[in-house]
């Protein structure tokens, strides 16, 4: 699926860019060779960085995600 229509990247490339060091958008744009144009992409892109972030922890062995329990 494209995530950035400006930059034509794909979201298996943004969700990419962590795994080499990208925690925002900026920097996972910058790691693929391209900026922010319009930023209408950003909460998405930090959203897919996000999860694979916590999906790289739980792959650790002995990561652990701190998951928080709901009000009953």
């Amino acid at each position: 699926m494209i995530l950035c229509v400006c930059n034509a990247l794909s979201e298996d490339e943004v969700r990419g860019a962590p795994r080499e060091g990208a925690a925002t958008p900026e920097a996972a744009y910058a790691k693929l060779g391209c900026d922010v144009q319009c930023g209408t992409c950003l909460c998405y892109a930090q959203e897919t960085i996000d999860e694979e972030i916590r999906q790289a922890a739980l792959r650790r062995p002995g990561g652990n995600v701190v998951r928080l329990r709901s009000a009953a």
